[in-house]
């Protein structure tokens, strides 16, 4: 698996710097913060001096992470390499629609460089995709919107029957988000919850908390470029410092756990 996984690398890391970019495709700088809700009241009130409310300022997000059977991609990216990617599903409360993603990160110059492709399909081709009646190049057929979904299908396709992944992991969270200049984005992750079983896009009563202390709140800065001085200020000023933390690779040790 590890030598596939090195070949898988520089096939990917040649697509993404041969394509031409979308609003489907994005490229930017991560960096995570673990943070109690005492700081995040007060980081917010700078905060929303300098940025406004996304689009989608409030939101539920559901992922289902593929994986193999022995969970091969995510204990590779626990092991935080230079080079690692997710394959996931991504749908938002109130939303007929299915984000399928590869979210890949590379390390550069010391940060954290990461890179999403991605094409929408409905709940029910969701199903169709996983049930195996349909491939993404052809549920992406069915409505193309943009030049390079038929491209992110084929590799989605590609990586799902090479690693033969399947829905392994459902994370659920609320997110609150804001976007700045410079295409820098704040987001707040809060209320995680998880299971590995039943895997479809509607929550459950025996859906599991991760989180059990005061630092409970997953702040996440994305920017193209540099933090802006004033941000760099005010998370010195409140000794808040950027951690690793992979929100499917956390959940996955604590299922590993509980077996």
């Amino acid at each position: 698996m590890v030598f596939r996984l090195s070949i898988f690398k520089y096939f990917l890391r040649f697509l993404l710097y041969n394509v031409v970019m979308d609003e489907k495709i994005f490229e930017r700088v991560e960096k995570k913060y673990l943070i109690s809700g005492k700081q995040k009241k007060a980081l917010l009130s700078t905060i929303r001096k300098n940025m406004e409310k996304d689009d989608y300022f409030k939101s539920g997000i559901m992922n289902i992470y593929f994986d193999t059977d022995n969970y091969d991609l995510v204990i590779k990216s626990i092991d935080n390499p230079d080079f690692k990617e997710k394959v996931r599903a991504r749908s938002y409360d109130g939303y007929d629609k299915v984000f399928l993603e590869i979210k890949t990160k590379l390390k550069e110059c010391g940060n954290r460089v990461g890179h999403k492709r991605r094409f929408l399909i409905s709940h029910s081709d969701f199903k169709e995709l996983t049930s195996g009646k349909k491939t993404a190049v052809e549920l992406a057929s069915r409505k193309i919107e943009t030049n390079s979904d038929i491209q992110i299908a084929k590799e989605i396709d590609y990586i799902l029957n090479y690693f033969d992944l399947k829905p392994k992991i459902l994370i659920y969270y609320k997110r609150e988000s804001y976007v700045g200049e410079n295409s820098l984005r704040i987001t707040f992750d809060e209320n995680l919850t998880y299971r590995n079983d039943n895997l479809s896009f509607v929550k459950k009563a025996s859906d599991k908390r991760f989180f059990k202390d005061e630092k409970n709140i997953i702040m996440e800065v994305k920017t193209m470029g540099g933090m802006p001085l004033w941000l760099v200020s005010l998370l010195s000023k409140n000794k808040i410092y950027p951690v690793r933390f992979s929100k499917i690779g956390k959940i996955y040790e604590l299922i590993r756990k509980e077996k």
